[in-house]
C-alpha cells in the first residue's frame, strides 16, 4: 500500500469523515496543511489508483471514502515497515522499543497487560 505522509494526512481526515469531496476534506484538515484544491484532488486521485480509496459521483461531484478502515491499514503499514526494517522480526522491533526508547511507566505496564491478556487467548 505504501502512502506517504501527505496520503497519509489525507486518509486521517477521510477516516474521520466520509464520503468527503476535494472541498470537504480540504476544510476539515484545517490548518493541517495548506494545500491548493488541485494539490489534494491530484493526491487523491493518487490514492484511488493505489486502490484505497473510492470516489463516486455526487450532482456533479467527486465524493471519496477509504476502501479499507484505519486500523487495517495500520496493519498494513506496521507489517511493511517491519518487513523492510527488522527483517520480518517482530521480536527484534519489540524489543528495539522497549530497550532504545523510552516509555513510561504508564506505557510499560499497558504493554505488560496487553501480552498477558494475549497470553490468555492463546
Amino acid at each position: 500500500m505504501g502512502l506517504t505522509k501527505a496520503e497519509w494526512q489525507i486518509m486521517n481526515a477521510l477516516w474521520k469523515n466520509y464520503p468527503a469531496s476535494v472541498r470537504d476534506i480540504i476544510e476539515d484538515m484545517g490548518g493541517e496543511a495548506d494545500w491548493a484544491y488541485t494539490t489534494v484532488k491530484t493526491m487523491l486521485d493518487r490514492l484511488v489508483k493505489k486502490g484505497v480509496l473510492k470516489v463516486n459521483k455526487e450532482r456533479n461531484v467527486s465524493m471519496y471514502s477509504p476502501i479499507f478502515s484505519q486500523k487495517k491499514t495500520r496493519q498494513a503499514a506496521i507489517k511493511s515497515f517491519v518487513n523492510q526494517a527488522f527483517d520480518g522480526a517482530v521480536g527484534t522491533l519489540m524489543h528495539h522499543l522497549v530497550a532504545k526508547e523510552e516509555l513510561s511507566k504508564k506505557e510499560r505496564e499497558e504493554l505488560v497487560r496487553i501480552l498477558k491478556e494475549e497470553k490468555k487467548n492463546d
